[in-house]
């Protein structure tokens, strides 16, 4: 993750407004965006093979597997992540347009330079999600 340049703080309406124009994803952490870098071929290919595993298992069931662009909202004014994988089973979620807000399950796969955070500051905003959601990572190595 990369700060935003001119370092302004963003209400959460705001960053959902003006993340809608913005030609790549950014994370919104208490009042701060954080452009998203690209992924690797193993990072984009274990995450692939987990939601199609999950999405495989899934079907037939209310529960909706989602891939690396759905936002996730630990409340509804934030922080906001990408995870790369996320699945719901509320009902809620079906309703949702900008981000998921009620997701049972979030899974990170670990690269060498997110790994402490994916580990440490971002599992402690996960676990404040109000559905418990586990929380599972894979490590590319």
């Amino acid at each position: 993750m990369v700060a935003s340049p001119d370092g302004n703080y963003m209400s959460p309406q705001e960053y959902l407004e003006w993340e809608e124009h913005q030609d790549i994803k950014y994370e919104y952490i208490n009042g701060e965006v954080f452009a998203m870098t690209g992924g690797t071929i193993p990072h984009t290919s274990i995450a692939l093979n987990l939601a199609s595993a999950l999405k495989s298992h899934l079907r037939g069931s209310s529960c909706r597997a989602f891939m690396a662009d759905a936002k996730v909202g630990v409340t509804e004014n934030g922080p906001f992540h990408y995870p790369d994988v996320v699945v719901s089973c509320d009902e809620r979620d079906r309703q949702a347009i900008k981000f998921l807000q009620y997701p049972c399950l979030i899974v990170e796969v670990l690269s060498p330079s997110t790994e402490a955070y994916d580990r440490g500051k971002k599992f402690m905003q996960y676990r404040r999600i109000q559905t418990g959601a586990s929380h599972f990572c894979k490590n590319i190595r």
